[in-house]
């Protein structure tokens, strides 16, 4: 896979004297997990800071505590969510940056961003951050060059958008609803709008600036086909697109395999679970054998997934070929239970008003 050779540096430092975090600000979690500590391992203090709840964010962090769980590493772990609020992960950053933890897991760009501005003296280890280059986290993939290194879920845009032909091969127009403070967004719709050049398609673009618009944004567009790349306040209101697009007769593609789960029509990319534990034995060889994050180049997966939802693509008026399904690694219905997008969105709307009560 060839990287972006250019960075784009933070347009604007994270906010360093932002408020406490506050027992509404974010989820906290602090267990002891592991069996019994590896011969010549330590017990560790590391803390988790990740933007919002997702299933594909959540796996993540699932993987990433569950290679130290493999390895028998003790582990006691203080885990933090924003909520998907830039201002709630300073302060997480802030409080992790004057604790006395070993290592600080990031879980996406924002999350990660914000570790790295506020601290400096730990090391970091970021996951499911696109592009570190381009969200101005490492100096190159090759050579971060500070304190922080981590895997990426930079997506396989092209490929994914060949298997958006092929499903929808009449399609001449693809919609693409992103959050446009987000970096890695930005880095995905100009991977998108390459291949869309190159496979005689035309993008049509929504920006928003939190979970609550996107359903405003799926309505904007006036399109063949919709891409959902891995935006997270995009993901995380998910339902809004699937239902515009089952009630429109519009496939919805997506960039990652829990969103297909949850109603997509397929994706061809990377399993969040493998990527969480893939940073996981990163940051077990910076604790463990002394290596240096400076020096360990960012990580990417090789396996790639697909996997396909048959029940989805009937509601959005497209129907696989069997020599789609027969090549899947993963069929929706078959291989795993589908999700319900209306009771998805129930349970959403739920622990939003519980997040609120809190």
């Amino acid at each position: 896979m060839t990287h972006r050779t250019h960075a784009i540096r933070l347009s604007a430092a994270v906010a360093a004297t932002a408020l406490m975090l506050t027992a509404c600000g974010g989820d906290t979690e602090s267990e002891e997990t592991g069996g019994e500590t590896a011969e010549e391992g330590g017990s560790y203090s590391i803390g988790i800071t990740q933007i919002v709840s997702h299933p594909s964010l959540d796996e993540a962090r699932d993987g990433f505590k569950a290679a130290f769980e493999d390895a028998g590493i003790e582990v006691e772990w203080d885990e933090q969510n924003a909520q998907g609020e830039q201002a709630t992960a300073s302060n997480i950053a802030g409080t992790f940056a004057s604790s006395d933890m070993d290592l600080v897991h990031a879980i996406a760009t924002p999350t990660a961003q914000a570790a790295a501005q506020a601290i400096t003296d730990k090391p970091i280890v970021f996951s499911a951050v696109t592009d570190p280059e381009e969200a101005g986290l490492v100096d190159s993939w090759e050579e971060p060059g500070a304190n922080i290194t981590g895997a990426s879920d930079l997506n396989p845009v092209m490929e994914q958008f060949e298997l958006l032909q092929e499903i929808a091969p009449d399609a001449e127009t693809v919609g693409i609803v992103y959050s446009s403070g987000e970096a890695n967004s930005q880095v995905q719709v100009d991977l998108a709008q390459e291949a869309a050049d190159e496979l005689g398609l035309e993008i049509q673009e929504a920006t928003i600036s939190n979970s609550s618009e996107v359903q405003q944004g799926v309505e904007s567009l006036d399109v063949d086909a919709i891409y959902v790349p891995t935006d997270n306040a995009v993901v995380s209101a998910l339902e809004s697109v699937l239902q515009y697009g089952q009630q429109n007769s519009i496939p919805v593609i997506a960039a990652e395999g829990d969103s297909v789960i949850r109603g997509s029509v397929a994706t061809y990319g990377i399993n969040y679970e493998n990527l969480g534990r893939q940073a996981g034995e990163m940051a077990i060889r910076i604790l463990e054998d002394g290596e240096d994050p400076a020096s360990m180049a960012v990580e990417t997966q090789e396996t790639l997934e697909l996997i396909v939802n048959p029940e989805a693509a009937e509601a959005m008026g497209v129907e696989l070929d069997q020599e789609l399904l027969d090549r899947a690694d993963t069929v929706v219905g078959e291989d795993v239970d589908a999700e319900d997008p209306a009771e998805a969105d129930e349970a959403a709307e739920e622990d939003a008003e519980e997040e609120e009560e809190e």
